[in-house]
């Protein structure tokens, strides 16, 4: 089969197409024909080998998919045929993936492949973050940096369906349409956004989603309501921030760690009752991903690309079989 390898740690541009031996699905698995793979930030990393899980060299790029289960193993709860999407963790840059049961979810007949493929990292950490971690309430106030994104823009849709009012940060005009097409509440510039988001609320917010990092972080901090909590998830730009304890003290805010990949990894069928959580959000588009572009499998080097330009608006995905 075709697929996408990581041959040198050497970036987007080197990875390269080749032919693999298709897998077989094992206890408990199944083997899924993809019809899109989702392009994650992680994926850049791993071609650079920076990312803080490794895999030995070559290896089947690509960490969620949707597709249709091509064969199903012993004791899968899953039959040949069923719409699924799954979290691999890699190998989806293909046109067969394996995926055990704990990592692979149904598709309402509703939504679409193409949606199905660019919502299980984002939008189950979106979940993670505001349904776990905040525990946030319908009401309540949250800012969310790089809204555009494609994690910005899953949590942008979870907050709204939660019933958050929701301030989308964003660099450019053109992902400020984005975030309004969503649904957001409001829109802010990156540059300026603590004094912007004053002025709409005075005593702060109760969230922010950040990320970003680097030096929007401490503006971060000024922003939040007594109580509030900064919800860190990445370093999209680069730089991992400090924060000064005594801000979260004279504030009584905290700073909270949110890694979904570690969560689902210490909790065995957590994904799939995640998944459960938001059915309802799921089937009735609430959650469904802008997408930025599509691309085919043979140009995942510029798909992959597209993350670095920091230009996405939305989801980049690879078309491989189609719907």
């Amino acid at each position: 089969m075709r697929a996408i390898r990581v041959a040198t740690l050497t970036g987007p541009d080197d990875v390269e197409l080749a032919e693999v031996d298709r897998p077989a699905p094992g206890q408990g698995e199944v083997l899924i024909e993809v019809a899109y793979a989702g392009v994650t930030f992680p994926e850049l990393l791993q071609t650079r080998g920076m990312y803080q899980v490794k895999h030995d060299l070559p290896f089947v790029l690509g960490s969620e998919a949707a597709g249709i289960v091509a064969e199903a193993g012993p004791g899968s709860r899953f039959s040949a045929g069923d719409r699924v999407a799954a979290i691999p963790g890699k190998g989806s840059f293909a046109e067969f993936v394996v995926a055990s049961d704990e990592q692979t979810v149904p598709v309402p007949d509703g939504i679409s492949l193409a949606h199905a493929a660019g919502m299980p990292m984002n939008v189950l950490t979106a979940d993670f973050a505001l349904r776990l971690r905040a525990q946030a309430k319908a009401g309540q106030a949250i800012l969310v940096h790089g809204a555009a994104g494609g994690l910005g823009s899953a949590a942008v849709q979870m907050a709204l369906a939660i019933g958050l009012e929701v301030i989308g940060v964003v660099s450019t005009e053109a992902k400020a349409q984005t975030v309004r097409e969503l649904g957001a509440t409001h829109v802010v510039m990156a540059e300026g956004f603590k004094d912007a988001t004053k002025e709409i609320y005075p005593n702060g917010v109760d969230y922010v989603f950040d990320p970003v990092g680097g030096d929007r972080f401490t503006d971060s901090t000024r922003v939040l309501a007594p109580y509030g909590r900064l919800l860190v998830l990445g370093f999209t730009a680069g730089e991992i921030p400090s924060v000064k304890v005594n801000r979260l003290l004279l504030k009584n805010i905290s700073v909270d760690g949110v890694a979904w990949g570690a969560a689902t990894r210490e909790r065995p069928g957590y994904i799939a009752e995640q998944w459960d959580a938001i059915a309802d959000y799921v089937a009735a588009g609430k959650l469904n991903p802008a997408i930025h572009g599509t691309y085919p499998l043979s140009d995942a080097a510029t798909a992959i690309g597209e993350l670095d330009s920091r230009n996405v608006r939305g989801k980049v995905l690879l078309e491989v079989n189609g719907e």
